[in-house]
């Protein structure tokens, strides 16, 4: 049962959080929704520790397309950054403002970069194409990010001012926005060989997600003393995270997905 307490508390988390908000909003779709995150999250988890490959795929199906699907197109709640914005602006604690917040902001503190490897449905597409391994040095183009963050803030605001923010013209640009993300994505996937580039250098979500993920609580560990500098760890990693130091300094060290391709390619469990 030790080895499953990360599975546990993953999922208490997630329970705590569905019972409080439960009992502050009475509603009950809101304890129904994180007991279901939290539920998928823990099975996951234990999967990942019991060495299941398919594990992380389980997740991010079952959370990405809950969120998608449910959330986004039949509940019509627009979850991108822009949903954010929008309901952020407009005063509205909704599944979009306590999704950021559980998941993007303040969440990282205790499982970092979780989302991103377990719940993200942009990523649960992009990481069934064939480039899992990021192929080349990392490119510097990741102020990208930064251009579209700040657009789609500016676009969010210039819709107020021109009295055009609506719940109905934000679930059209949730359907436009998602469509735009699959083609980017996979366009750079295609063009970097790599599955997660769209992730390193486009997505406008990892500027919440870094300032908390330096601190987290949940992360891969490394054993200098056990090592034996095979460098078959470094190769797996999709997020080009220097999984070889344990500082949290470490490069790309608050881009790691939690994802354990290098504690499952460690022959001496160095990693853990």
């Amino acid at each position: 049962m030790r080895k499953y307490r990360t599975a546990i508390l993953l999922f208490l988390v997630f329970e705590v959080v569905a019972v409080a908000l439960w009992l502050s909003t009475g509603k009950l779709f809101l304890l129904l929704n994180f007991s279901y995150i939290g539920i998928c999250l823990g099975v996951g988890s234990a999967l990942t520790t019991a060495g299941k490959r398919y594990a992380r795929l389980f997740v991010q199906f079952a959370v990405g397309s809950y969120i998608l699907v449910f959330l986004g197109l039949i509940c019509r709640e627009n979850m991108q950054i822009e949903g954010f914005w929008f309901y952020l602006l407009s005063g509205v604690v909704g599944a979009g403002t306590l999704h950021y917040a559980i998941a993007k902001i303040f969440g990282p503190l205790f499982f970092g970069r979780g989302w991103c490897g377990y719940a993200c449905w942009t990523a649960m597409i992009l990481d069934l194409l064939p480039y899992k391994r990021p192929q080349g040095p990392r490119k510097h183009i990741g102020y990208i990010r930064y251009i579209v963050f700040a657009l789609s803030l500016a676009l969010v605001v210039i819709l107020f001012l021109i009295g055009k923010a609506t719940p109905s013209v934000f679930f059209r640009l949730f359907i436009i926005g998602n469509i735009v993300y699959y083609v980017v994505g996979i366009a750079l996937a295609v063009a970097f060989r790599d599955n997660r580039a769209f992730c390193k250098y486009i997505c406008p979500i990892t500027i919440f997600l870094k300032p908390m993920s330096c601190y987290s609580l949940l992360r891969i560990r490394y054993d200098e003393d056990k090592c034996i500098h095979c460098g078959k760890c470094l190769e797996v990693c999709p997020m080009d995270v220097e999984v070889t130091n344990d500082s949290r300094k470490r490069k790309n060290a608050t881009e790691c997905i939690l994802c354990h391709n290098c504690t499952r390619a460690c022959p001496v469990k160095a990693l853990k």
